[in-house]
């Protein structure tokens, strides 16, 4: 072997046998067992980034190690490829949004394959092609003729400059995630999927998925968020616009005693009514509509009211008159759009309160705590019901069915289960997404598309010249004949939300036939996903929508599977250091050399200022390119460092020294792989047990992900091979070494595979079979202690009798050293494990 290894030889050579072969190419046919590897696929950005390189090594070293023990593998790639990026780009470059598209899907694929992921491109699929989104729109008909879509007019989240509907994550601290403009609220009609009646489903399901990280499910439940309470109104003083009556409902009924306010949300009926005679009103009114309807915001915006100078009574006691507010932190879509406000066991209630001048009334607390007073945080803990009258003394739970029980008997309320979870509004106001498969008909109201007519594909004619929707003001598009009755109507011009796209991507790589979206016998061979691997951001939406779309699926008879993902790993994000430039710029790490503790700007040798490590972002151009790095060290060496040195569900911090320390490593074990010596004779026991324990561990690792361990029982085993005199038993395990890290560093192994003369690649070899017998340890060290103090250790067999341990104990050269000449009072053994001698 040459001495270096040439990673872009080796790289570039390997990449095209496998593909020419097509070595990684599912077989529908097979008889292996099944396993089905999964990362989230990407953006069509234009590059990948460290963090996808992270994450798609993951998985391919799952992939790869699944087929050595005899799985057939589907490890399939694909682009989620619709959305407002590529709008923006379009009016930014004046590009056509579908060829920006694909030319990056083009740089994007080309940047993969010089990774050699193990990766089914016979499978790959773009979601914003006719024949993956024609396909969607069939299932969406599905859907919407079993009643699981339909459309209302909603308030909704509005982006003034994209023109578009925000989802309430796409709302960031009151802005439009991608035009930081200030988001609106707007009344819309918009399409509807019914998520709300799976909604038990989806709860009851988190507890099947053992094998998802607890934080995530956690997640999801409190996203879900059901919530037992009473449903229940309030008498109002007097009536407006005939309503005498406010319904609110509450998860806290049991603080009924403790309530001082009540606050109506600004599109309210009773708001409505009380804002057309009153103009300050009115303006409050349009203040709240102009904030977004984020939970997140609405935590933490200020609260803000407007007294109406109406009352409600309460239920208990007329007599107590509670004043009612029109406040921003209430929304009509959400309950009843009216609440109960009970500042001292509410944190929002609470800072209302104290704007307000409010009284805050404690009606919870700890034993011996009734009058202690409520400061600047709520009381949410446990303890017994006080200043509540017939409640006083009664735990919660107790408190909360006595009300309950009471609003029941007297007709005022009823005991009830809310859910958090709202139905998923799909309507975007954009021109690149999935046409909606729906024309508006005056006579005959909304009428599916018939299916032959699929796919409704998106107009290519289109302009970005004018601010909101092309497929809205295109001169011929949306204007067609009604299927039902054939008089002039009009298509829908929204387009789906794009996490429609991914909810059902994973089956269309399982089955793609040209006719249909799936053939239900093919998809649920492979499915569900076995891993799925990706970033914790999309616990909640991608990752719940993925699990109703399956669901419904299922409900109209499509698939048979309840849950798409049964194992499911997020991984950690990719860091570096952040740099600036004495004048304020962001520095990228190519343009600052490190001297010591410094960092020099190279070209003006300046001092930059180093900052924080954080999550790589194009922003603070804290940004690594992969392709200068695979051009430096190789993939191989990029692929390692990414496995080795955090724990894969923690951030990796990107540093040179680390990628240089796992170049330096690949050349080690290329040395290493050219030292086996044909005339070496006799076995080494030690190096033979060490390596089935490490083909064991690794095995183990990689199944349960945590490959930074596997890696490190490599490097102990790398140790152990140099150390090792020549042997059968070394030559033995340096060619099991180069099976080791086939799934990591594939090309090297692939080349120091073939210069061994093993046989076919070994990309389709078995991984190395495990001697049982080799697993258990038959010697021990022995702590040789005097006094209790480590004075040395012998090394024996397993169970050696007590007197043996003792008489060698006694020789061992430290000890008699320490004893110098004495004789011990007493010897304490115990056996297999320490001999302690007392003078």
């Amino acid at each position: 072997m040459q001495r270096r290894f040439n990673p872009l030889e080796a790289d570039a050579r390997w990449q095209a046998i496998w593909d020419e072969r097509q070595s990684f190419r599912a077989n529908d046919a097979s008889d292996k067992p099944r396993s089905y590897v999964l990362e989230m696929f990407p953006y069509p950005s234009g590059r990948i980034h460290i963090g996808h390189v992270r994450n798609y090594s993951m998985g391919d070293v799952l992939a790869r190690f699944r087929r050595m023990t005899g799985h057939e593998v589907l490890h399939p790639m694909g682009w989620d490829a619709f959305g407002m990026p590529a709008e923006n780009a379009a009016m930014e470059k004046k590009v056509h949004p579908g060829d920006w598209t694909r030319s990056n899907i083009a740089a994007m694929r080309a940047q993969l394959k010089k990774l050699g992921f193990a990766l089914d491109w016979s499978r790959e699929l773009a979601t914003c092609e006719p024949d993956y989104y024609g396909h969607e729109q069939a299932l969406f008909l599905d859907l919407y003729a079993a009643g699981l879509v339909y459309r209302k007019e909603s308030a909704v989240n509005w982006d003034p400059v994209d023109m578009t509907v925000l989802a309430n994550e796409q709302v960031i601290d009151g802005k439009g995630w991608r035009s930081g403009a200030p988001v609106e609220k707007r009344k819309l009609s918009q399409w509807f999927l019914k998520i709300t009646d799976f909604a038990d489903a989806l709860l009851d399901g988190l507890g099947t998925l053992e094998h998802w990280p607890d934080k995530v499910r956690l997640m999801q439940e409190n996203w879900i968020g059901k919530s037992q309470g009473l449903q229940f109104s309030f008498a109002l003083d007097q009536a407006v616009a005939g309503i005498e009556r406010l319904e609110v409902f509450s998860t806290r009924p049991d603080t009924i005693f403790g309530a001082s306010f009540a606050a109506i949300a600004a599109d309210h009926p009773i708001a409505l009514a009380l804002a057309q005679d009153n103009a300050d009103l009115a303006a409050f009114a349009d203040q709240c509509r102009k904030s977004g309807t984020a939970a997140a915001e609405i935590e933490t915006q200020e609260k803000l009211g407007y007294d109406t100078g109406l009352s409600v009574l309460h239920p208990f006691d007329p007599a107590i008159k509670l004043p009612m507010f029109v406040a921003n932190f209430v929304l009509m879509d959400y309950g009843t759009g009216a609440v109960m406000g009970v500042p001292a066991h509410d944190q929002r209630d609470l800072d209302f309160a104290r704007k307000y001048m409010l009284p805050v009334p404690r009606v919870v607390a700890p034993e011996g705590e009734a009058d202690a007073p409520i400061h600047d945080e709520a009381f949410t803990g446990a303890g017994k019901l006080v200043n509540s009258r017939f409640l006083d003394g009664m735990g919660i739970e107790a408190a909360k069915a006595e009300v309950i029980r009471r609003a029941e008997a007297g007709g005022w309320g009823k005991g009830t289960t809310v859910w958090r979870l709202r139905d998923w509004g799909v309507s975007r106001q954009r021109y690149w997404g999935t046409p909606i498969p729906i024309i508006h008909c005056d006579t005959c109201g909304p009428v599916g598309v018939p299916k032959h007519q699929l796919p409704i594909v998106l107009p290519e004619d289109i302009s970005f010249d004018i601010p909101g929707n092309p497929l809205d003001r295109h001169p011929t598009w949306k204007h067609v004949d009604c299927p039902t009755c054939g008089k002039p109507a009009r298509r829908e011009t929204d387009t789906l939300d794009t996490f429609v796209d991914s909810s059902w991507y994973f089956i269309r790589f399982a089955s793609q036939p040209k006719d249909r979206p799936f053939d239900k016998a093919e998809a649920e061979r492979w499915l569900p996903v076995g891993q799925y691997i990706g970033g914790v951001e999309h616990a909640i939406l991608h990752l719940l929508y993925a699990r109703f779309w399956t669901r419904a699926l299922r409900h109209i008879g499509a698939l048979d599977i309840a849950e798409p993902f049964t194992g499911l790993f997020t991984q950690g994000m990719v860091t570096h250091e952040t740099y600036k430039a004495a004048d304020g710029r962001w520095l990228s790490p190519q343009d600052v050399r490190r001297d010591g503790d410094r960092a020099i700007v190279i070209d003006t040798g300046e001092v930059a200022t180093i900052g924080r490590v954080e999550k790589m972002s194009k922003s603070k151009k804290n940004v690594v390119d992969p392709d200068d790095i695979i051009a430096q060290y190789g993939a191989d060496a990029v692929r390692w460092f990414m496995l080795s040195d955090s724990p894969p569900e923690r951030d990796l911090p990107w540093t040179e020294s680390g990628i240089e320390g796992s170049w330096r490593f690949v050349n080690r074990l290329w040395r290493l792989f050219g030292q086996i010596d044909a005339a070496a004779e006799g076995m080494d026991k030690a190096l033979d047990r060490k390596l089935h324990q490490t083909i064991d561990g690794v095995a183990r690792d990689i199944e349960a992900l945590s490959f930074n361990k596997a890696v490190a029982k490599i490097y102990e085993l790398t140790n152990a091979i140099e150390k090792a005199a020549p042997s059968a038993s070394r030559n033995s395990a340096i060619r099991t070494l180069a099976l080791l890290v086939a799934p990591m560093t594939p090309h090297l192994a692939e080349e120091a595979w073939a210069d061994m003369g093993g046989e076919g690649l070994i990309a389709d070899a078995a991984w190395p079979a495990v001697d049982p017998a080799l697993l258990v340890e038959d010697e021990v060290t022995i702590a040789c202690q005097v006094m209790g103090k480590l004075r040395d250790t012998i090394t024996v067999a397993k169970g050696t009798p007590k007197d043996e341990l003792e008489r060698l104990a006694l020789a061992a050269p430290n000890v008699m050293r320490t004893l110098d000449g004495a004789t011990p009072k007493k010897v304490i053994v115990v056996p297999d494990r320490l001999v302690n001698l007392v003078i």
